[in-house]
């Protein structure tokens, strides 16, 4: 009877998973994302000149980047709100994906001849807005995914939170791209990274102490 008493005692606090549908939760997270999107061209914040836009050089290259990094680890994200996915393996091949896609942003930056260039190509208080911008287009998702993810039960207090956030910044950055008046490489690499990098280790930080196990 005592370990009976044990078990009861231990469980009276525990509530029931709901039975979960991975696509039901991937379309949730695709209407928010493609409202977000939207939203942006209705209210007038993207280049409405999109010809002229996508003929430029990095364009392609962030939005490809961008968006098979958010779609990648986004479904990963919501895979791992099942406690018997293990997302370790997939792991490795996310960050080969992202070390891919930077590593052909570093190649076409060019080497800055000095340090004056540097400054003058990094234009900080510019970048200070569009990073800004970039972390508040990314918390529609990462609420939505963080929700989503306390319906569920994750069990990898680690990696999930990892991948909700480098989910929710890289569809925060790819929205953005229509919007940026910027077209460095190297500008793209610093501003757009450093956002990322602050919404990915917040959620990181923050998520595992909401997680339901």
């Amino acid at each position: 009877m005592k370990l009976d008493a044990l078990i009861e005692r231990l469980t009276e606090d525990l509530s029931p998973v709901r039975p979960r549908r991975v696509w039901i939760d991937a379309l949730i997270i695709a209407l928010i994302a493609a409202g977000e999107l939207a939203l942006l061209f209705a209210v007038g914040i993207a280049h409405l000149d999109m010809h002229r836009v996508m003929s430029q050089p990095t364009v392609g290259w962030r939005i490809v980047s961008l968006g098979l990094i958010s779609l990648v680890s986004g479904w990963l994200a919501i895979r791992s709100f099942d406690p018997t996915f293990s997302a370790r393996g997939s792991m490795r091949w996310l960050a080969l994906i992202v070390v891919l896609c930077v590593a052909y942003g570093v190649l076409t930056s060019g080497l800055p001849v000095a340090v004056a260039s540097i400054v003058q190509r990094l234009a900080w208080h510019s970048g200070v807005q569009c990073a800004s911008k970039i972390v508040l287009l990314s918390i529609p998702p990462l609420l939505a995914l963080a929700v989503l993810g306390h319906r569920g039960a994750p069990t990898d207090l680690r990696r999930t939170p990892l991948l909700i956030g480098l989910a929710a910044a890289a569809w925060g950055a790819f929205v953005f791209v229509f919007a940026c008046p910027f077209n460095d490489p190297l500008y793209i690499l610093t501003w757009y990274g450093l956002a990322c990098g602050i919404v990915t280790l917040v959620a990181r930080l923050v998520l595992p102490r909401f997680a339901r196990w």
